[in-house]
C-alpha cells in the first residue's frame, strides 16, 4: 500500500501587479525561481520552505478589498521570521511598510502571529503551531472595563486583521469608560491612533493624537509606556510625510 504523507501544497494566488509583486518578494528575500508573461502569467517564488505561485488575476478582481487570497504559514516561532522580513524591509525600502499596500502587521512581545500583504491584496499569515485555541473574543475575562476591551481590539487587530472593527471597538470603549485610568486611556488613544494609521485616516488619527495628549500622566507613568510612546511618534511621522506628499 503507498505510503501517504509526503505531499507538499503550494498556494496558488492571484496576481494583479507582477512587476511589483516580483519586487517586494524579492526584497524580503525570496527567490523567483519561475517567471512567464506570455501566453499567460506565471510567477513562482521561494524562501526557505516557503513556496509560492502566482497567476494573473480576474479583470473584476478589486485589490483595494484585500479578500484576494493567501496562506496561512505555520512556523516553530514567529518573531524570527518578523524580525528578517523587517530588517529586508529596512534595507530596501528605509522603513517597515505598515500602511498601504503592500505591508506587514506589528509584532509584539507575546503575540504569536502576523500578516504579510502583498501587492495584490494577498495576505499571508505566519502563525505559530502551538497557538493558544481559546482565544476569548469580547476580551480576556480576567480583565475589566477600558483595559479589555484593549484586548478585545488586539484580537481584533493581530488575529483578525479588522483594523476599522478594532477602532470602533476602542472608540465605544474609550465613551464608556471615562473613568479608566490615566495609563489606561493613553495606551487606548495611543492604539486608536496606530489604527488609524493603518487603514490612512489621517483625522482619525490626530483625533486620537489629541486625545493622548490630553491624557495627564506623571513622569513615573511615562516609564512603562515605552511601546505606546513609540507608535505615537509612528503616527506623528506618519502624518508629517503625508503632509510632505
Amino acid at each position: 500500500m503507498y505510503a501517504f504523507g509526503n505531499e507538499t501544497t503550494i498556494p496558488g494566488l492571484h496576481c494583479a501587479f507582477p512587476d511589483e509583486t516580483i519586487a517586494f518578494l524579492t526584497a524580503l528575500g525570496f527567490r523567483l525561481t519561475y517567471e512567464m508573461r506570455r501566453p499567460y502569467l506565471y510567477l513562482a517564488f521561494a524562501w526557505h520552505g516557503v513556496e509560492l505561485h502566482y497567476a494573473a488575476a480576474p479583470k473584476d478582481l478589486d485589490v483595494d478589498a484585500e479578500d484576494t487570497g493567501g496562506c496561512l504559514v505555520l512556523v516553530d516561532e514567529a518573531a524570527p521570521y518578523h524580525e528578517a522580513f523587517t530588517a529586508a524591509m529596512r534595507k530596501a525600502y528605509g522603513k517597515v511598510l505598515v500602511t498601504g499596500r503592500p505591508r506587514m502587521t506589528r509584532f509584539r512581545p507575546g503575540q504569536s502571529r502576523f500578516s504579510l500583504i502583498d501587492p495584490s491584496g494577498n495576505t499571508f499569515i505566519f502563525v505559530e503551531r502551538d497557538e493558544p485555541e481559546d482565544l476569548e473574543y469580547g476580551g480576556a475575562a480576567h480583565l475589566e472595563g477600558l483595559e479589555r476591551v484593549l484586548d478585545n481590539a488586539r484580537i481584533l487587530r493581530d488575529f483578525k486583521t479588522d483594523y476599522a472593527g478594532a477602532g470602533r471597538v476602542i472608540d465605544t470603549g474609550l465613551r464608556r469608560h471615562p473613568d479608566a485610568s490615566a495609563v489606561i486611556r493613553f495606551r487606548a488613544f495611543a492604539m486608536r491612533a496606530e489604527l488609524a494609521m493603518f487603514i490612512e485616516d489621517a483625522d482619525g488619527a490626530r483625533q486620537a493624537l489629541a486625545g493622548l495628549r490630553a491624557v495627564n500622566l506623571a513622569p513615573a507613568e511615562r516609564e512603562g509606556l515605552t511601546e505606546d510612546l513609540a507608535r505615537e511618534q509612528d503616527v506623528v511621522g506618519w502624518l508629517e510625510d503625508k503632509r510632505a506628499d
